[in-house]
């Protein structure tokens, strides 16, 4: 077997490049790429034959439910924060594991604890599984292997007993007309007009035409009407033109995009820049350039929700290797997550419903440029698939920002009604002044007779959710995805309108009771859908429809 001289040799050479980038892409790859999860399947029936061939049966004698106890022991141990203390531990943990096969059969459990310590700290784990499959036991690997099934089966379905916080009232269920459908439900009773919750959006932006506009914030999008200009903050240097209402709505916004995908300051820390950033100007100038016409040309959220989303999740992961974080690195990190150990904003997206997104001819070679240049190795965390469901997810679950009744200065659509964006907006996307993804929210479906409805109260991007009528707990929580009023002009037109919007924008043909009680019985023109198009990822489905009980890779 090879020396932990070996290991570290090997593991270190893409730590830098690959830091990042598998720190935010590894937890999707191995529950979610086929290819990945059939890779190490194969891998794993290949360890079985060559242990086998070698008598050492031994592993079959570890219990499961040893293994599912020594994990949840792991489970509570401290990670260590700093690169160099997880660096510290890696070493130790990569070769106690080492000293512990040579004991024999006895020490492997033990043994591939210790690995899968190191497992646990390493920012590239898919290069360091396929390290352990060429220096460790065989035995050894396939109990890390195991362990490795059984925590992502634990965090898979374990996710919804930690979100949403039990503060906010609400929870997140099955619905009774489909396993695979979640609903959000009241915890509580509400009476019309409380606030059920308020939330704050993991993305925003400003609508396209508002943007570089100097009349919201580009960050929390509130009105710059009003506010003194000695407190706004108009950078030197954005290629958005971008404004902020004060000096810290733009320092979060560097931290959790803008610098990434706009800016030329180091995405990391100074101690580990080591002249990074000097280096990569000239690239990140151009990648930038090319992206930012890109953005500007399109005129559409989507594409700038979904490149902000990927920004943040660097940002989040850049923020837990700074040491003595500050209280702007600490927020990023507690707003970001679930759980800042546990769950990721990957834990968040990967469990919405979503459409087919479409991309852009060259868009996501754009964003990859974009990622590349200011980290080599951080393009990897996007693909033009993964990119294209991310369009999707956040094209069917974003909702809009708007103040009051909304605006009525939004020029006219261009594009045909049935490829034009709309956001979850209860005043109709045409009056908003911006577009947010709120986790939470986005598990509340649509009624056009809704019990609650969102509303921006606080003058920025902050949502709280109001009862429209009595709520008692148990009851399912709805809301209004489009503008369900009735217009002067319109009579029986208003159904129409609203069912060709939700069809257009969400792909479904809505049955609500409203919709049912309306209806004339003259034949229904034809919508466009026959059925609720909507879907969830793979992953998701075999979870829920209890497939791949025993393997999650």
């Amino acid at each position: 077997m090879a020396s932990s001289r070996t290991i570290f040799t090997v593991a270190s050479i893409t730590v830098l490049g690959g830091l990042l980038a598998y720190a935010v892409y590894f937890d999707y790859k191995r529950r979610n790429d086929v290819e990945f999860r059939r890779r190490l399947k194969k891998d794993k029936k290949r360890v079985d034959k060559q242990a086998a061939a070698s008598n050492q049966a031994s592993q079959s004698s570890v219990d499961i439910e040893e293994i599912r106890a020594a994990l949840a022991k792991i489970k509570d141990e401290e990670v260590p924060t700093t690169p160099e203390q997880r660096e510290l531990f890696f070493m130790t943990q990569v070769s106690t594991g080492e000293q512990l096969c040579t004991q024999g059969p006895m020490f492997h459990l033990p043994a591939a604890l210790a690995f899968y310590r190191a497992l646990r700290v390493y920012p590239s784990p898919v290069e360091l599984l396929q390290i352990y499959q060429k220096t460790v036991p065989p035995p050894v690997f396939q109990l890390v292997i195991t362990m490795t099934n059984l925590d992502v089966k634990a965090r898979v379905e374990g996710y919804f007993d930690t979100f949403p916080p039990k503060s906010m009232n609400v929870s997140v269920q099955s619905s009774p007309k489909d396993q695979l459908r979640k609903i959000l439900v009241a915890e509580k009773d509400f009476e019309e007009g409380d606030v059920i919750y308020k939330e704050l959006p993991v993305i925003a932006v400003l609508d396209a035409d508002l943007e570089g506009q100097g009349k919201y914030c580009s960050h929390c999008l509130r009105s710059l009407e009003g506010i003194d200009a000695d407190t706004t903050v108009t950078p030197a240097s954005d290629r958005l033109g971008s404004v902020y209402c004060s000096s810290a709505c733009h320092e979060k916004a560097k931290v959790q995009s803008q610098n990434l995908l706009f800016g030329l300051e180091s995405v990391l820390p100074p101690e580990l820049d080591n002249g990074l950033a000097n280096l990569t100007k000239g690239d990140r100038d151009g990648a930038q350039a090319k992206f930012t016409e890109f953005i500007k040309k399109e005129g559409r959220s989507v594409p700038l929700l979904t490149a902000r989303f990927v920004a943040r999740q660097v940002a989040i992961e850049s923020a837990k290797l700074v040491p003595g974080r500050t209280a702007v690195n600490q927020v990023e990190i507690l707003e970001g997550t679930v759980n800042a150990d546990e769950y990721s904003l990957y834990d968040h997206m990967e469990r919405l419903r979503f459409v087919d997104g479409k991309v852009a001819e060259d868009e996501t070679k754009m964003l990859c440029a974009v990622l590349g240049a200011a980290l080599p190795g951080l393009e990897q965390s996007v693909n033009e698939e993964r990119h294209a469901t991310y369009h999707g997810k956040l094209a069917y679950n974003a909702i809009g920002v708007y103040f009051g009744n909304g605006r009525d200065d939004k020029p006219a659509p261009t594009a045909r009604p049935e490829d034009q964006e709309r956001m979850r907006t209860p005043v109709g996307t045409s009056r908003q002044v911006g577009s947010g993804l709120f986790p939470v929210s986005a598990y509340i479906a649509h009624s056009c007779d809704p019990s609650a409805k969102p509303v921006f109260s606080s003058g920025n991007y902050e949502l709280s959710l109001v009862a429209n009528k009595p709520i008692k707990k148990g009851e399912q929580i709805t809301m209004a995805y489009v503008d369900v009023s009735q217009h002067d002009i319109e009579s029986e037109e208003a159904r129409r309108r609203r069912r060709f919007e939700l069809a257009r924008g969400w792909r479904f043909k809505c049955t609500c009771d409203r919709c049912e009680a309306e209806e004339t019985g003259d034949t229904e023109v034809d919508l466009g859908v026959d059925k609720d198009e909507s879907k969830v990822e793979d992953v998701v489905r075999r979870v829920e429809s209890g497939q791949d009980h025993e393997t999650f890779l």
